[in-house]
């Protein structure tokens, strides 16, 4: 019984139908093996009060009585609509197991009603608690993310942002956490408005579980641009299984920084080797196309070397931002952690290639 119900609740949990506890998986080949503490001591706390309440085993037996049958009649019904909705089993079939079982079961249950009143009620009661618990919280998490999936922010927005001179653009690196996978959350204009300022580097985070045990490191950040590349704007979705763990925050905001580098210096790369294997027009043009390129190629140079920088020197934020006339005032915001550690040789490989390429461009 105790099991059941760390089952139901975690299974409530991934459909959003209940608050956000500590679930804990004892077992890396089977996800339902699980044990949630604070539904633990819910049980331990309510146990003590119904010993305490109805002080006899004759008084418990009468609400036990109720929910072993209740138990059995709604199983019932949820079988034949298994049976009626997904199996697609045949109408006979279904009649006659609603029948029989229903029969059965209908019997059981009108032989203990007349206990309802004696302390048959306890069940019903603690039912009635949860449904209302879960139906509240289903409820507000639609809306919620109705409301988020229906308001998201454009891109012409994102542009009139960075135009507007009256907006910072602060060093460092800020996160902002949002159950979108796309687009841009409607929280962020608020945000702007309480704070008229924004990271040189600005990430959008969605954090998503998997039904596997593991995610490997490799494939755990996705990233991708949200356009146009200039604004140094990304979207990272971050994948975890069940028994992975998260780390502390600082921990968890270090490897997405570092991941955050290893896919601004690919995608400079895969847009080099693109270029690269791009066709030579004809003769006449050669002059022209090789400056464009060149021109495009400094660019793609100048864009990734600042944005390394920026992260090289950046202190990340994932509650607010810190502009740089708030850092002059004595009210400075919370909420800024420390700086990125340093790149190790991979870093250094790619900054003695950058300079190298830079020193081409700017030659040629």
């Amino acid at each position: 019984m105790i099991s059941g119900a760390f089952s139901i609740i975690s299974q409530s949990l991934t459909l959003g139908c209940f608050p956000r506890v500590k679930v804990v998986h004892t077992s890396i080949e089977y996800e339902g093996q699980v044990y949630i503490p604070e539904i633990n001591y819910m049980l331990m706390i309510a146990c003590v009060a119904v010993t305490v309440g109805f002080r006899t085993t004759e008084n418990i037996g009468h609400a036990y009585g109720i929910a072993v049958v209740a138990v059995m009649v709604i199983t019932t019904c949820m079988v034949t609509l298994i049976m009626l909705v997904i199996w697609k089993t045949n109408i006979l079939w279904i009649a006659l197991f609603c029948m029989f079982f229903g029969t059965i079961e209908t019997i059981y249950l009108s032989s203990v009603l007349y206990k309802f009143v004696e302390g048959g009620y306890l069940p019903l009661v603690f039912s009635l608690i949860l449904m209302t618990i879960m139906g509240i919280w289903h409820y507000v998490h639609q809306k919620r993310y109705e409301f988020e999936l229906n308001n998201k922010v454009s891109k012409e927005y994102i542009k009139q942002l960075v135009e507007d001179p009256r907006i910072n653009r602060v060093p460092g690196i800020g996160l902002l956490y949002s159950e979108l996978v796309q687009g841009i959350p409607p929280i962020f204009p608020h945000f702007i408005s309480s704070i008229p300022s924004i990271h040189s580097v600005l990430v959008f985070v969605s954090i998503k579980k998997l039904p596997i045990s593991k995610v490997t490191p490799e494939e755990r950040f996705l990233f991708r641009h949200v356009e146009p590349r200039e604004y140094r704007m990304f979207r990272c979705v971050v994948r975890h299984g069940y028994k992975d763990f998260m780390g502390t925050p600082v921990e968890f905001e270090q490897q997405l920084v570092e991941k955050l580098k290893e896919f601004i210096r690919q995608e400079y790369f895969i847009a080099e080797g693109e270029a690269a294997a791009v066709e030579n027009p004809p003769q006449s043009s050669n002059i022209l196309v090789n400056q464009g390129k060149d021109k495009g190629s400094s660019r793609r140079a100048v864009f990734v070397e600042e944005t390394l920088n920026q992260l090289n020197q950046s202190r990340r934020s994932s509650a607010s931002i810190q502009s740089f006339n708030a850092a002059k005032s004595n009210n400075s915001l919370s909420g800024i952690v420390s700086a990125a550690p340093p790149i190790l040789g991979a870093e250094k490989r790619f900054s003695l290639f950058r300079k190298q390429r830079m020193k081409e461009l700017f030659t040629s």
